[in-house]
């Protein structure tokens, strides 16, 4: 259970979240709808330079791995055949005192209602999670289709042509993004548990007596992934591995990758070992051979599966709890000496403003906006700040997360130089103007 502190740093995240424009509940001014949220422009910014992220290490720089961007409504046989329809869901129990509803594995104590305290709950009862949709003119069961659940069934569904297309022999991959919808009982903690969302996944087929192998080699980069390039210390980061108990019937492996959120431990991306059974199920309700045609061994066989796959809200979410802190910055406002304020330590490389350029006065505008195009046009995240005074700048500036503040002022006319100030230590460095690009792109890791 998170103390009180830690909830309070939750609220606090939540509440920066949505007046600086990260996320906020979608519908809002009707209410809002419990499980949805809209990002703003400094969290669409986040959310998209994570994808890119993830896409350029996992599919642009890699030659085994293929891209797919499948649609989000499947042939309902699809879901059939990987059993969402018949074993996707959870128990669900409902309090007759309160009418609160509650998902039976997340109660403390499943006789009494964690709302209200009552023991005057309805029996358990399995509630499907999958989103039903209909298609065409006639709203009957016959043209009932599904939301997409997951994003990897769809690649199952494209194995063939994907690899035949990209020109692919075993072992390869197949990733895409795209959104997912699960119909929570209770969404909840923010965006991390939530009706509609966004997953990163890639399947990767390989031989089976490979496939462990394989297994160990993608646990590994991802893990490194978030180490080196999102910053996440062991402190924060942990894995859980499945035991026999918590193994699909059809796996040989599973772990989670965890994070520490303020609220407690939760799971931030799984690698499986999902063996032969999604592409031997497609093969049995399709009727369409899934086999591989291996020349080398000349033979025929199902290949075996190993999984990454992750939530982009649950990244971007424990991108903004790891980078929320609370400091003091030196300030010489009403003789004070120093000032608390309040920083988003985002990585450089996915930070939705990585630089700003603030002219020192509005008279300044015109020569600081040709440095900001400049800057833009190096591929950098760039904004062009000029409203309130310095110090309200660099907070703001803080608080969006920008690593790096370059300074216009009126000795840049002169010098030809502009001032660079970091976010994390506040501290600042004179340089060239035909030196910032360069400089930028070292302080930062360079550009997407």
């Amino acid at each position: 259970m998170a103390a009180r502190g830690e909830r309070g740093v939750m609220e606090k995240l939540v509440s920066l979240c949505k007046r600086r424009g990260f996320i906020f509940q979608s519908s809002e001014i009707y209410g809002g709808i419990n499980g949805f949220w809209d990002y703003g422009p400094y969290g669409v910014a986040l959310k998209r330079a994570v994808e890119a992220l993830w896409w350029r290490e996992m599919v642009e720089f890699r030659d085994n791995v293929e891209g797919l961007d499948s649609t989000i409504i499947c042939h309902p046989r699809v879901w059939e055949a990987s059993g969402h329809l018949d074993k996707f869901g959870d128990m669900m129990t409902d309090c007759r005192s309160c009418k609160a509803r509650h998902r039976v594995d997340q109660m403390e104590d499943p006789s009494k209602c964690p709302n209200c305290g009552s023991d005057d709950l309805t029996p358990p009862r399995e509630f499907n999670l999958m989103m039903k949709t209909f298609v065409g003119p006639v709203f009957d069961e016959d043209h009932a289709a599904y939301l997409r659940a997951e994003t990897c069934q769809p690649i199952f569904v494209d194995f063939h042509q994907v690899r035949i297309t990209g020109r692919q022999k075993l072992p390869f991959g197949i990733a895409q993004i795209g959104k997912a919808f699960r119909n929570e009982i209770n969404p909840r903690n923010f965006t991390f548990r939530s009706r509609e969302f966004s997953q990163m996944e890639m399947e990767f087929f390989c031989k089976d007596e490979d496939s462990m192998r394989w297994f160990e080699y993608w646990r590994d980069e991802r893990l490194r992934y978030y180490r080196e390039f999102l910053g996440f210390g062991e402190d924060v980061l942990r894995i859980h591995d499945h035991g026999p108990g918590e193994l699909a019937h059809y796996a040989k492996a599973a772990l989670d990758i965890e994070f520490k959120f303020p609220f407690g431990w939760g799971e931030l991306e799984g690698v499986h070992h999902r063996g032969t059974w999604d592409l031997s199920r497609h093969q049995e309700f399709s009727g369409e051979s899934m086999e591989y045609f291996d020349q080398e061994a000349n033979s025929r066989y199902i290949p075996t599966c190993v999984e990454t796959s992750v939530g982009v809200d649950r990244t971007v979410l424990a991108l903004l709890c790891n980078a929320y802190a609370e400091d003091t910055a030196e300030t010489k406002k009403e003789g004070k000496c120093e000032d608390e304020r309040v920083v988003m330590r985002l990585p450089g490389l996915v930070a939705p403003v990585q630089v700003a350029v603030l002219p020192l006065s509005k008279k300044l505008a015109e020569s600081a906006e040709k440095l900001y195009r400049a800057i833009r046009g190096r591929g950098f995240r760039s904004e062009f700040d000029i409203t309130g005074s310095i110090g309200k700048r660099y907070r703001r500036q803080d608080e969006i997360g920008t690593p790096v503040c370059v300074t216009f002022d009126f000795d840049s006319l002169e010098d030809g130089a502009v001032t660079l100030r970091d976010r994390d230590s506040m501290g600042q460095e004179r340089v060239a103007l035909s030196a910032v690009g360069d400089v930028l792109s070292k302080r930062l890791g360079g550009t997407l």
